[in-house]
């Protein structure tokens, strides 16, 4: 399995969930830390993914070599992220055969309905966690 994780500004959000990757699934998961910005990639490396890379060509490349695409909803809208996400990374990303599994931060002027606005940022990344466990144990229905 292998699972790409995008984050811009100073990666906080990636981190906390590679952290958790790394504690939640096998060994042999492969993660890539994708980061919109140098610092976003090194503090998810640091938090245990196998490689990190930064840059829009980094997540062009990437974006149809990895099974699962996880991150907040602002990396499938344009501008997000105080502009780092362009509008062809969001696309990319979008348009990818990877499933997205996508935390739903209210942070892009974005309101996605149907979900606790009040569900804390590491209550968001345990139910993400265990979406991927369920299809790590090839499961198709999260």
């Amino acid at each position: 399995m292998r699972i790409a994780v995008i984050d811009g500004q100073g990666g906080g959000i990636g981190r906390a969930i590679i952290e958790k990757l790394r504690k939640e699934l096998p060994e042999e998961t492969e993660i890539l830390a994708l980061g919109t910005n140098a610092l976003a990639t090194s503090s998810m490396i640091k938090a245990g993914a196998n490689e990190g890379a930064t840059g829009e060509n980094v997540i062009f490349v990437n974006a149809d070599k990895v099974d699962i695409i996880m991150g907040t909803v602002g990396i499938i809208a344009a501008n997000s992220m105080l502009g780092e996400v362009t509008a062809n990374i969001a696309k990319v990303i979008a348009e990818s055969p990877a499933r997205k599994i996508l935390l739903p931060l209210n942070r892009c002027n974005i309101e996605i309905v149907g979900v606790d606005k009040n569900m804390p940022l590491p209550h968001l990344i345990d139910h993400a966690i265990n979406n991927i466990k369920t299809l790590c144990r090839g499961e198709k229905n999260v």
